[in-house]
């Protein structure tokens, strides 16, 4: 019997994520292993941490990896901050609100739900007006909401949830990279992000971030497992957290000079997201940003140059994902179906109310280049056309340039 070798078509990856990894991400993944333990692993965790810092803008000593995706992070964080019985605000504007209250439910919450229409965002006050009616231990937010292209403004929110203290829990797996994270400024209290979106590197790690508030629930929650325990590990007041794997309370033991042996690292995924993050701080958080903005600004003229409309609320639509509404008429299947079948170019439907309505476009990380947005463009045009839409010819990548030269004088 023969086995296939692995060996994908070329893609152009213009979805929401997964997005093309740094090459120079993909050579460092094929370093040698050494031993996790060893002077010079720990030496670039260390490394590893301090740029996560400076990407989360935050001085928060527990900000580290997690050896999973990015729900793996978010459930890291959740269930190692809330209790069972914790009360809980959720407010859902997508997909990923949702799935946030579906794991807070798992592990034993109680969750309030307000929601927005898809392809809107919340007023400040709406959530000041929740929070004033009851006491929440929580509120868990999403920052940018991929299943709808839309960014939550979090300036004021987080000021707003230490007045009536609650913690805000922050899911930032969609834009950290991609657009400013403030995570001291805008008082998060902790904050979650994944690997395979603006990072720019393959899935399978979780960045995370959080306060000493939220350290201070995990401590509480802490009993260290008993083949590795010693004396000065006292157990926690407080409900054990359900996972062992993604226990926080063992994990910041784990990324501590304790080194508590708690799990065998994923090497080769903590070499990735090194080199991904040095790329970052290479190119400067001002310039990644820019070139973010850039790039969104030139697709979303080319885009309504052809006459496609932009779903949702445009004012607060995502530098890292566009949305638009599909042509009257015309399948949305068929347009990603030829856009990869006969370009090579992936993007994305999006779920529940919005399937088959509207089609995503990723501008992230290493896809975010003025030559992939061109290309894009020429392509949509085509498919469009071969599909029935009525759309303007030859107009949408002379736009897009339009911004570009605009933007080099």
């Amino acid at each position: 019997m023969q086995f296939n070798e692995i060996n994908p078509s070329p893609r152009l990856l213009m979805c929401p994520g997964p997005v093309a990894a740094e090459p120079r991400v993909l050579r460092a993944m094929a370093t040698p292993i050494i031993g996790q333990f060893d002077p010079e692993f720990t030496a670039m965790m260390n490394e590893t941490m301090e740029m996560e810092r400076r990407l989360f803008q935050t001085k928060n000593k527990q900000t580290y990896l997690v050896d999973t995706t990015s729900r793996g992070g978010l459930e890291t964080i959740l269930t190692g901050a809330i209790c069972p019985g914790d009360k809980v605000l959720v407010p859902a504007y997508g997909r990923f609100g949702y799935l946030q209250a579906e794991i807070l439910e798992r592990c034993g919450a109680d969750i309030t739900i307000i929601e927005r229409e898809w392809g809107t965002v919340f007023d400040p006050q709406e959530i000041e007006d929740a929070l004033k009616k009851d006491s929440y231990k929580a509120v868990a937010l999403v920052h940018g909401e991929t299943s709808t292209s839309l960014m939550q403004p979090l300036e004021e929110i987080g000021a707003i949830c230490e007045r009536y203290g609650a913690l805000l829990i922050v899911d930032a797996v969609a834009t950290l990279g991609g657009a400013e994270v403030k995570v001291d400024e805008w008082k998060l209290s902790a904050c979650i992000a994944g690997t395979q979106k603006c990072i720019s590197a393959p899935s399978g790690s979780a960045l995370v971030t959080y306060n000493d508030a939220v350290s201070e629930i995990a401590n509480k929650r802490k009993r260290v497992e008993k083949g590795i325990r010693t004396e000065a590990d006292v157990e926690g007041e407080l409900t054990r957290i359900p996972s062992n794997y993604l226990d926080m309370a063992q994990l910041e033991d784990y990324w501590s000079p304790r080194r508590l042996n708690h799990h065998t690292e994923a090497t080769s995924m903590q070499y990735a997201v090194h080199e991904a993050l040095r790329c970052i701080m290479q190119e400067t958080l001002e310039a990644r940003f820019a070139r973010h903005k850039l790039n969104d600004k030139a697709l979303t003229a080319g885009l309504q140059a052809m006459g496609l409309t932009i779903f949702g609320d445009i004012d607060n639509k995502m530098p890292v994902v566009t949305a638009i509404n599909i042509p009257e008429g015309v399948n949305g299947k068929d347009i990603r179906g030829m856009l990869l079948n006969d370009f090579g170019i992936e993007i994305a439907t999006s779920f529940g109310p919005l399937d088959g309505k509207i089609l995503r476009i990723g501008n992230m990380g290493y896809s975010s280049q003025k030559c992939n947005i061109l290309i894009l463009l020429s392509a949509l045009e085509a498919v469009m056309l071969k599909n029935g839409a009525k759309v303007t010819t030859g107009e949408a990548v002379s736009a897009a340039l339009d911004v570009y030269h605009a933007a080099e004088k």
